[in-house]
């Protein structure tokens, strides 16, 4: 990769991950609206942004060409199935969070993922960790086990967002097909549910949409570009940088949001966080380190070493 296009690969992904970070302001302009009606609504208008892309995009006729094959590959069409049911209950999952003050939990649950990511890969993949991703686990280990110490209870919201990511990267790595087709599908398998249930939700009057204010249905309208934005920069930038660099930078999102949570809402920030938090910190330092150029080659020179 040449040097232009890996910083044009930095911009996108930072640029994904800053929205990301920058989401919960978003949600709670929707503050008073139920989550379920959010998730419906956001799914519905991704779907819809997404096939606007693809025409826009002219992909319009190779979407068409990968559904038909998908249907043929029933092993493709459940992990496609399975991430989409793993990000529709993310997204809800995460904007519940927000809307009832649990943003720093929230952006817990995103500093664990890329340790349950590779948890996950060393179970399902057989994939080999090393003595330091091992220590890293040990250590948030601890942060989970003080963070349920100081609740009285599993942090449900941290654990619920870290796991249902780290399986939705797992399915989607199952699936080989272009980035933007590939979103579009995942929104096309739960659209019809989003769109029965907003039907559901006319019949009964409980409605928001249409209803309440022009801004309200603006930002609802919305929240399939606020969605698919992010992941379509994200898929950019993650063709174009190492694995090791897009690490660093999905850190920006929960600490910014971490941020908003304690300086923008004032949620309460305890001992009990800041000690959790520093534990989980510390995990994820280590984690990043041994993904290093450096560390990967002092790694390659003691067996060099060994093997002499």
């Amino acid at each position: 990769m040449d040097h232009k296009g890996e910083k044009m690969g930095v911009i996108y992904a930072a640029f994904s991950y800053l929205i990301w970070g920058l989401l919960p302001i978003y949600w709670k302009l929707l503050d008073g609206i139920g989550a379920d009606e959010i998730l419906a609504s956001r799914i519905v208008w991704s779907f819809l942004f997404m096939i606007a892309v693809l025409l826009i995009t002219r992909k319009w006729s190779s979407f068409i060409v990968t559904l038909k094959n998908l249907f043929k590959n029933k092993k493709q069409l459940v992990f496609l199935t399975t991430a989409s049911v793993l990000v529709s209950c993310n997204w809800f999952i995460y904007i519940w969070a927000v809307n009832h003050d649990q943003i720093i939990e929230a952006s817990m649950g995103y500093y664990i993922n890329p340790l349950v990511s590779v948890l996950l890969g060393m179970i399902v993949l057989k994939e080999k960790l090393s003595a330091a991703q091992y220590v890293s686990f040990f250590f948030a280990s601890i942060g989970v086990i003080i963070l349920t110490a100081s609740y009285g209870m599993l942090p449900w919201i941290s654990l619920s967002l870290a796991f249902t990511f780290g399986f939705y990267g797992l399915a989607k790595k199952m699936i080989k097909v272009d980035s933007s087709i590939g979103l579009t599908l995942e929104t096309l398998v739960i659209t019809p549910i989003a769109f029965i249930y907003i039907l559901y939700l006319f019949s009964q009057g409980t409605n928001t949409f249409l209803t309440v204010s022009v801004k309200t249905d603006l930002l609802l309208i919305l929240s399939g570009a606020a969605t698919a934005i992010p992941l379509l920069y994200f898929a950019k930038g993650a063709q174009r940088i190492p694995l090791s660099m897009l690490g660093y930078i999905q850190y920006l999102a929960p600490t910014i949001s971490l941020v908003l949570g304690v300086f923008v809402y004032r949620e309460h920030f305890s001992t009990g966080h800041m000690i959790a938090f520093s534990f989980i910190w510390f995990a994820l330092i280590i984690y990043s380190l041994s993904n290093t150029k450096f560390m990967k080659r002092e790694k390659q020179k003691r067996k060099s070493i060994k093997e002499a």
